[in-house]
């Protein structure tokens, strides 16, 4: 029987079946009809298996494990290699590498007065124009990627002081190379140890602002240079990534957990925001917080500063409890980070560019897995302008 004889039987339906037939697809909705969301605020956008954050639990999970056990048992080249992978593998390192020598000249080229974030971006967009990475992202460039950007941010940072750059030290991790190259001394292993730990509570945290923007470029099939650049621009924001190094101002402002009762009240009052408190997803203590927390606290000259701002922890959750009854509002991780980045000696304009080191890994990882998906990441506008009109005539008044 021909095709076109078996598309001209009956079906069971046309012969008396009850069965209705079934309904045309609906016709898409305009745009104007559809619900508008500000900011994409509760829109899924995206299908990921990288990181998942429950906000009502105070729950982040990377490729399903928990983040305090990654922090407890893991390093961050353990953690990247998962987040890039989706394998957990103990053997895994990733350590500092030299800086390309494009790179290196286009750093040296930087005035002092410019900002590390933009050092850090300028260095990420002169290496995808020597290195040219192709697309679709991979694994060796993310890891070639997240090597070097460390050493190039410190790199910056001794030109800026006028330092000569230090060597990268291979056996040493990334976050102990960073600190080596930062100080030219090896660093301190409680210090190391302590920064691993911020890059592997940084190094992902779902749809947030970078994150999008990182896959919204790749999804034009542009290279992983292109989107990490992207991205970096998006953390530069001060909504997204520069809390932590105003946490410390505001703890150097507050002086003593004795003026912290008034300092809050009257901030509250004046409707200041208070940093490190709150967050736009979590309804449960940032389990980020929590385990970098544990970290703060095992740091041995951290002890009267980390003190001060436990203490001033524990006066702004309850008169929020007390004045806010109705809104969740509890510690999110950069109380903490600023904890553990001022603990290691870095100074506070360096905070939001080594969060973008620590984001490295999942912004790359992010990047290869949209790739895989390949589709092209463009949303509808609802117009709200004028109608339809007329362009004046030219000869008239």
């Amino acid at each position: 029987m021909t095709t076109s004889n078996i598309d001209n039987v009956a079906s069971p339906q046309a012969k008396g079946s009850a069965v209705a037939s079934p309904a045309a697809p609906a016709e898409p909705k305009a745009p104007a009809e559809r619900p508008y969301s500000p900011g994409l605020q509760g829109v899924i956008a995206a299908e990921t298996a990288i990181g998942f954050v429950d906000g009502e639990k105070g729950q982040l999970l990377y490729r399903g494990y928990p983040i305090g056990q990654l922090v407890e048992r893991g390093t961050y080249g353990r953690v990247a290699e998962l987040l890039w992978t989706g394998e957990w593998r103990k053997s895994a390192r990733l350590a500092p590498a030299a800086i390309p020598e494009p790179v290196m000249c286009a750093l040296r080229e930087l005035p002092e007065h410019a900002h590390p974030m933009d050092a850090l971006r300028t260095a990420v967009s002169v290496w995808g124009a020597w290195r040219r990475p192709h697309w679709p992202p991979t694994v060796d460039q993310a890891r070639e990627l997240t090597a070097f950007a460390p050493s190039a941010l410190a790199a910056f940072h001794r030109l800026r002081q006028g330092l000569e750059p230090v060597a990268p030290n291979p056996k040493l991790s990334l976050a102990g190379g960073f600190l080596q190259q930062l100080n030219g001394k090896d660093p301190d292993p409680a210090a190391a140890r302590a920064l691993d730990a911020y890059f592997i509570v940084g190094a992902e945290h779902g749809l947030n602002a970078s994150t999008f923007t990182c896959r919204v470029i790749i999804s034009t099939r542009s290279d992983l240079a292109s989107a990490v650049c992207g991205a970096i621009g998006a953390l530069k924001g001060p909504l997204h990534g520069g809390a932590p190094a105003e946490v410390v101002s505001q703890l150097h402002e507050i002086g003593s957990p004795e003026r912290a009762e008034k300092w809050v009240r009257e901030a509250i009052a004046r409707g200041d925001k208070i940093m490190g408190f709150g967050h736009r997803v979590y309804r449960a203590y940032d389990p980020r917080a929590a385990a970098l927390r544990k970290v703060a606290e095992g740091m041995s000259d951290m002890a009267e500063w980390l003190d001060t701002a436990v203490k001033v922890e524990d006066v702004v959750l309850r008169i929020f409890g007390e004045l806010k009854p109705d809104h969740v509002i509890k510690t999110n991780v950069e109380y903490y980070a600023a904890a553990v980045l001022q603990g290691v000696g870095l100074p506070p304009d360096l905070f939001p560019p080594t969060f973008a080191l620590a984001r490295m890994a999942g912004w790359s990882a992010h990047a290869i897995e949209q790739a895989s998906a390949d589709k092209l990441i463009r949303p509808d506008a609802r117009y709200v302008g004028p109608p339809e009109t007329e362009v004046p005539s030219l000869t008239g008044r």
